[in-house]
């Protein structure tokens, strides 16, 4: 079975976002990027799932820049077998992406769609929904655990009221959460290796995909500075100031 597994390239979690002056969006200059951490996890599954013997083949998706194709080149060297890069300078919304997706899923026939439950730049969460649309494919979402069978699998999702396991036919999307499995670090060696896997390069047009956003940015603003607690003399103020002030009983 073949298993697609699309990636994106976010600015690294560790980096502090900064907001560009004129509030036109964030910073991007001399940033540190990398792989979606929730993408990490998906890579790290399907590969699981290919050293289990449940799967033959892995190939990791992106779309965005020339630069995204380091982001593919980690999910090689983690153990993806080949990558496949859409390359795009425009700012790409979750639908687009989707009928992207659509159409690559179309071309390479895969038994299984791996991807990221969101990304952490736009936090959207809609990715995977909208291409299990697009395709009249099951979904299992949020998945904390999956089980890989015959023509089925088996997703446990993280609800409200704890966990749900639903069992889905094949082919299928299933969009991963951060408890699912800790994604190993590439080794040297195959870091090395990943420099000789084929990488496609296409553009949203061999798909017949237009990525012009649909949405408009009006404006990009930092979160208010958490303000300095006080002491409060007994539980009389307290419930004054939470009244009064806080405005919250």
């Amino acid at each position: 079975m073949k298993i697609l597994v699309p990636v994106k390239r976010v600015i690294d979690y560790n980096v502090k976002v900064r907001v560009k002056a004129d509030g036109s969006g964030v910073d991007l200059a001399n940033v540190k990027m990398s792989m979606n951490p929730f993408d990490e996890i998906a890579v790290e599954e399907a590969i699981r799932l290919r050293e289990a013997g449940k799967a033959e083949e892995i190939i990791v998706v992106s779309v965005g820049p020339q630069q995204a194709q380091e982001t593919l080149r980690t999910g090689l060297a983690m153990g993806a077998d080949r990558g496949i890069l859409v390359k795009t300078d425009a700012t790409t919304e979750p639908l687009a992406v989707a009928k992207i997706l659509k159409k690559m899923v179309e071309d390479e026939q895969p038994g299984l769609v791996i991807l990221g439950k969101q990304a952490i730049d736009d936090d959207c969460n809609q990715t995977g929904q909208m291409l299990a649309a697009l395709l009249g494919w099951s979904q299992g979402t949020f998945a904390s655990k999956v089980d890989l069978g015959e023509g089925t699998v088996d997703v446990t999702r993280e609800v409200d009221g704890g966990l749900q396991t639903v069992k889905l036919k094949l082919p299928a999307i299933v969009t991963t959460d951060l408890r699912l499995n800790e994604p190993r670090y590439a080794s040297l060696p195959n870091i090395m290796k990943a420099k000789k896997k084929p990488i496609d390069e296409k553009s949203p047009e061999d798909y017949g995909v237009d990525v012009a956003p649909r949405l408009e940015v009006l404006k990009t603003v930092e979160p208010p500075a958490r303000q300095a607690g006080v002491k409060v003399a007994d539980v009389a103020e307290l419930v004054s100031k939470l009244k009064n002030e806080a405005g919250v009983l």
